[in-house]
């Protein structure tokens, strides 16, 4: 009997009592396939593969990222707790050393979900990757992490998450936002000004083959890991640029998707999309664990998988040699005029409008960035939506200094008297605190 090489934990959670609605293309489907197709090739059976149950998140997880408002219980079901569960249960495997490899199959997905959440957007409510990496941070000490998102949407969610966090690498490969939702993701989008460098935008034309998406593994995203040094590797592992997907155009294969992860090589895996729930995810689910776990994968081929019909054209090819050689010279060159400078103050400032194309909400954001010598920075968001008005985030980060939690306490009690604001939320990374102020009057 074959063995795996490196062990792997399997996190399952289908999340049977959670949908859009019953034939929204995320669905608990995606994952029972997958799960049927897992037992029937006998993946449990080998030594080295186990099936974990996820944990229940808290609602501090939550809250130690995201400002949730009008408050966090309205934002998420228990499905959505579980879910990310499931993610920390993942990294746990793996920061405990139970595992060399884990896989967070788990949904509802959450990388479109940004720091300020009103509702759901892109499927997602909240963040289940950025969740994750959080309770890492905290509880095991992990400084520096790289997340690769190989969704075929670019994830806005954690890269506005992460904008501002230098010791955060998060990079995207996904098609091209000029031809598909959410319209964001370009090569220019690089960081906040005191992260410049740690967001890494690779948009993919459609049609984009194995052959594309491996250079850019290969020629792009491999060498920025090495220059940033992670301690950890995380795989935000869309689905959805498989040739069959649904709702997207990309021309990936079960073959492709393996290779893939055996290059990058990720400590941790979480599902986010992929809607061919059939023709797709069970395969190519297949292939990442095979690959992940140093066992065969060259005999898994989707049903109606035809070399020929995937080609990538040559004109694809020539455009990705081009951004590619771009996005990585800009990377280890940041353009210093390639971020808006916009000051108030001692504040770098930027102004956002956000749709949520899930709940039908629409927000509008305005965001301060303390500009201190000696940390991050304290950040503040003016959030206002046609869901919940007059809303303000404060956030003081993990490495904060004494000046800025001296000022982010004074601005949270401030706001309180001013009046202006009616949902005051302040995060506390240092103390590991949340703190909630709600006017109902």
């Amino acid at each position: 009997m074959q063995r795996a090489v490196n062990s792997m934990g399997i996190v399952f959670f289908p999340a049977f009592d959670w949908a859009i609605s019953p034939t929204h293309p995320e669905r608990q489907e995606r994952l029972l396939y997958t799960m049927d197709q897992l037992k029937e090739e006998g993946i449990f059976d080998l030594p080295g593969i186990r099936e974990y149950k996820p944990d229940v998140a808290k609602m501090e997880d939550i809250r130690r990222v995201h400002f949730c408002f009008p408050d966090t219980g309205s934002n998420v079901t228990s499905s959505h707790l579980i879910s990310a569960g499931g993610a920390m249960k993942a990294a746990k495997l793996f920061a405990e050393k139970q595992e060399d490899k884990s896989f967070a199959l788990v949904r509802p997905p959450g990388h479109h979900a940004m720091k300020v959440v009103h509702g759901g957007r892109g499927f997602c409510n909240v963040n289940m990757e950025a969740i994750m990496v959080e309770s890492l941070r905290d509880d095991y000490a992990i400084k520096k992490v790289a997340i690769v998102d190989t969704d075929c949407h670019h994830g806005d969610g954690t890269q506005d998450i992460y904008w501002h966090d230098p010791d955060v690498l998060y990079i995207s490969m996904h098609q091209d936002g000029r031809t598909m939702f959410p319209g964001t993701g370009f090569p220019g989008e690089i960081g906040g000004p005191k992260a410049r460098g740690t967001t890494v935008n690779i948009p993919l034309p459609p049609h984009t083959g194995n052959e594309g998406f491996l250079y850019v593994l290969q020629n792009v995203i491999m060498p920025i890991l090495k220059d940033f040094q992670p301690d950890i590797i995380v795989n935000s592992a869309g689905q959805d640029n498989h040739f069959t997907d649904p709702i997207t155009n990309m021309n990936f294969s079960a073959q492709g998707y393996a290779e893939l992860s055996r290059i990058l090589n990720p400590d941790i895996v979480v599902l986010e999309g992929g809607y061919s729930i059939q023709g797709a995810l069970p395969y190519v689910n297949l292939g990442i664990i095979l690959a992940l776990t140093g066992l065969d994968y060259s005999y898994v081929l989707e049903p109606n998988y035809r070399p020929e019909a995937v080609q990538q054209e040559d004109r694809i090819t020539d455009y990705l040699k081009k951004v590619s050689d771009a996005v990585l010279k800009q990377n280890r060159s940041p353009d210093t005029d390639a971020i808006s400078r916009e000051r108030e103050g001692k504040f770098f400032v930027r102004s956002k409008e956000i749709f949520y194309d899930t709940a039908y909400i629409t927000e509008r954001q305005r965001e301060y960035l303390l500009d201190c010598d000696h940390c991050p920075g304290l950040l503040a968001i003016e959030s206002s939506s046609s869901r919940t008005r007059n809303c303000l985030g404060l956030e003081i980060p993990k490495t904060g200094c004494e000046k800025c939690t001296e000022l982010g306490l004074q601005m949270f009690e401030q706001s309180q008297k001013e009046g202006r604001f009616k949902n005051i939320q302040l995060i506390d990374r240092i103390h590991g605190e949340s703190l909630r102020y709600r006017d109902d009057a």
